[in-house]
């Protein structure tokens, strides 16, 4: 069991966020999910989506938070995310906003997955976001959008 007694930052933080990056074109982030209702919690066990047992102990001064990151190595990092994962539904009205609208995913390195003709964005960042980087995509309705709160379609 892996025992972790600090928060290191965001995973938004410059710094921090081009490492993350890098080691997730690798695959080594390792998620911790945390439950809404743990997140004032200071101490707690649970386990990654990888598999490892994690035991927090952090400070006082230190809280919980969607992006957190626990632990940055060489070869990998653990980021804690917050309750179910939501995920965007992105519809595209024509092969040519298809064609487009993968390539704003790729460029943007989404997380996603196919479903049923749609693609499915993870969100990990407010939506608004997502939105404003397919700007024309959404704006003209060539993209038809919707949030999930998990990736089943």
């Amino acid at each position: 069991m892996r025992m972790i007694q600090q928060i290191l930052g965001s995973r938004l933080d410059t710094g921090l966020a081009d490492r993350l990056h890098h080691l997730e074109h690798h695959g080594a982030v390792d998620i911790l999910r945390v439950d809404g209702t743990d997140m004032a919690r200071r101490r707690l066990r649970a386990v990654t989506t990888g598999g490892e047992e994690i035991a927090l102990a952090l400070p006082r001064d230190q809280a919980l938070f969607d992006g957190a990151v626990l632990l940055l190595e060489a070869d990998r990092a653990i980021v804690v995310r917050v309750g179910a994962e939501r995920w965007l539904r992105l519809e595209p009205s024509s092969p040519a906003d298809a064609l487009e609208l993968g390539y704003h995913a790729g460029n943007l390195h989404w997380r996603v997955r196919f479903v049923d003709g749609a693609l499915l964005v993870a969100l990990e960042g407010p939506v608004e976001s997502y939105l404003v980087r397919l700007g024309a995509l959404v704006e003209d309705g060539r993209v038809r959008h919707a949030i999930l709160d998990s990736g089943r379609g």
